[in-house]
């Protein structure tokens, strides 16, 4: 059982890691312990802890679905093991979900406050009540050790079909619901992987990878515990997986062609590249040799194939998650996001692992490797110290290196946000004019048409002043970059160094604070105090300090508050949401028309000086 305790000892320094992680990240926030941003809100942790997470959960519903519903009494024997993966599962996208909130506190939330127009929460409502069946369709395995849990456990067991199907009905709405979270941003997501079938997409794969799954574990903990591989059983399961995987192959393929797509295949860049790979390591490969039966009966080939199939789903939810997105800032995982994922996933192995070796789980419950006598600890070859017992020697050796793993953990956090790490700045551009003018910051090919003439003959009577709240010196109408020149980070619309500066202004300290106080921006005079023109009469803002919020910050602040008095007026709820401005795909073809319609002249504008 050498292989159990290093095993175990390399899962509790892992573990331990991630506690300090953990610590770090509800103390000091997001910030410190991700490279996540306004910009890239979603990262590994969505991709791989939530999302992967429930895919390789999927077993469960799968295996009991063939067992219960279908009759298929032959794959009985994996059906507690597949129950205990999937419960553990779900626990680790729950405790995976509280590292990625904002707010984890208000996690409770979906319970009393309901939305039900979101996916989200139906999805975390099926999420918590799949979990709470996946506890009762588990709880008669221990029930077995306690004869005050008899009554219980045969009660559960009279209703476990019933549970069945209830689980199989929840899992089927949140791992397709899981999908339906992208339909509503198909100008962020590639062509090849939006689909407006993505949950039936999302659903088809989970049940494949759930036997994908199912065929890893076994092998895996066959290996560890050094059973009796169960390579029959698995090569009739690997015998229904190739048909669910040609079958999603054959589905992702048709839907490209009807949605006219196919040319996508053979477009080229690394997205097509990452197609091609991701379909063959998640579907192709593995079921074309499944098809082959040296392949589907051998132990080896079939760890292959599972471990291929795992990796491959895991790859599409991290695709589909946000790396294959548009407009993407960039962005690499930090090492503490990828240390609180692999600690979720290790805490949950130690306690499969626990499970497997108290309750009867398989057939033969393994020996605990710690209370084996023939592997007595010996004296220690640097201290001559005995650790004692073969459970208390082991329970110190994985104390001491949980806690040393956490110790240099807090050592390498830095609880300095990454926003102030040198996060590279996100430069705003001036939006094409013309009749329409395509606000596009950051000059990413997806931005929104605004028919600009038809704003102003609906502009209220404050005219250009609505929008153009804030000019710069000698200027009329400054543009929206003008100020707020960044797309998501704050900026400096005065501009302190250049006032100062020989080479700008050139003004002295007391030209503008005040003598004898503080020099601070409370004490210092009103810029309009020397810019008259500075903010046009009639600007329905009071502009009480000169930091410009970011770009997109402005533009939704400006345009959704004007849309939903609109909508107001008009009753059409509809006007206020994000389809209204985001509901067209903008091509290349368009961009260059508008580049066509941009007036030649030069610019009278008067720009604010660089900093």
């Amino acid at each position: 059982m050498r292989r159990v305790r290093r095993l175990k000892l390399i899962l509790w320094l892992v573990t331990g890691l991630a506690l300090a992680v953990a610590i770090a990240r509800f103390l000091f926030g997001l910030g410190a312990t991700t490279n996540l941003s306004d910009a890239t809100p979603w990262g590994f942790w969505i991709g791989f802890d939530v999302m992967s997470g429930v895919a390789l959960a999927a077993g469960g519903f799968v295996i009991t679905g063939v067992c219960y519903i279908f009759k298929l009494e032959r794959f009985h024997s994996i059906v507690r093991p597949a129950v205990l993966t999937a419960f553990l599962g779900y626990l680790a996208v729950a405790f995976g979900l509280l590292f990625d909130l904002g707010l984890p506190w208000n996690i409770w939330h979906m319970v009393i406050y309901w939305n039900p127009r979101s996916p989200l929460f139906e999805v975390g409502w099926c999420v918590m009540l799949y979990l709470t069946v996946l506890t009762l369709e588990f709880f008669p395995v221990p029930a077995e050790e306690f004869s005050a849990l008899a009554r219980v456990r045969r009660f559960l067991v009279r209703i476990r079909l019933p549970l069945v199907i209830v689980g199989i009905g929840l899992s089927t709405l949140h791992q397709s619901s899981l999908g339906s979270l992208f339909l509503i941003m198909p100008h962020h997501l590639h062509p090849l992987w939006y689909s407006p079938i993505l949950p039936v997409l999302f659903f088809v794969s989970a049940v494949g990878l759930g036997m994908m799954m199912v065929m890893f574990e076994s092998h895996s903990t066959a290996y560890l515990y050094r059973r009796k591989p169960e390579t029959p059983l698995l090569a009739r399961l690997g015998g229904l997986a190739r048909w669910i995987l040609l079958g999603y192959v054959v589905v992702r393929l048709v839907d490209l062609a009807a949605r006219g797509q196919l040319r996508q295949l053979i477009a080229g860049g690394w997205q097509t590249w990452m197609f091609w790979f991701e379909l063959a390591v998640m579907a192709i490969v593995p079921a074309t040799l499944l098809f082959l039966p040296a392949v589907r009966n051998s132990r080896r080939a079939q760890w292959a194939v599972a471990s291929m199939g795992v990796f491959g789903v895991v790859l599409n939810r991290v695709n589909v998650g946000g790396v294959v997105h548009f407009g993407r800032q960039s962005y690499l995982p930090a090492w503490t996001e990828l240390a609180i994922s692999a600690g979720v996933v290790s805490f949950a192995m130690l306690v499969f692992m626990w499970v497997v070796e108290r309750f009867k789980v398989w057939e033969e419950r393994p020996a605990d490797p710690a209370a084996e006598t023939r592997f007595l600890p010996e004296f220690d070859r640097l201290g001559m110290s005995w650790l004692g017992t073969p459970i208390a020697g082991a329970r110190a050796v994985y104390s001491l290196a949980f806690v040393v793993a956490a110790a240099l953990g807090f050592a390498l956090i830095n609880p300095q946000p990454a926003a102030s790490r040198g996060v590279e700045p996100s430069p705003v551009h001036h939006a094409l004019g013309g009749d329409v003018l395509f606000i596009d910051g950051n000059h990413d090919g997806f931005g929104v048409s605004m028919p600009h003439t038809s704003h102003q003959a609906h502009g209220d009577k404050d005219g250009c002043a609505s929008c153009h709240h804030m000019n710069a010196p000698g200027d009329q109408n400054t543009g929206c970059h003008q100020c707020h020149q960044d797309m998501y980070m704050a900026s400096d619309a005065f501009n302190h160094r250049w006032h100062a500066s020989p080479h700008g202004a050139a003004l002295e300290c007391n030209d503008c604070h005040v003598s004898g106080k503080t020099r601070r921006a409370e004490t210092a005079k009103v810029c309009g105090d020397c810019h008259t023109d500075l903010v046009p009469k009639g600007a329905p803002f009071e502009v009480k300090q000169y930091r410009a919020v970011g770009y997109v910050q402005a533009m939704h602040q400006l345009c959704i508050g004007c849309h939903a008095e609109m909508a107001q007026q008009m009753g059409v709820e509809d006007f206020a949401r994000c389809s209204a401005c985001h509901g067209q795909s903008t091509t290349p073809t368009t961009i260059e028309k508008l580049h066509q319609r941009r007036p030649q002249r030069a610019s009278k504008r008067i720009v604010l000086p660089p900093y």
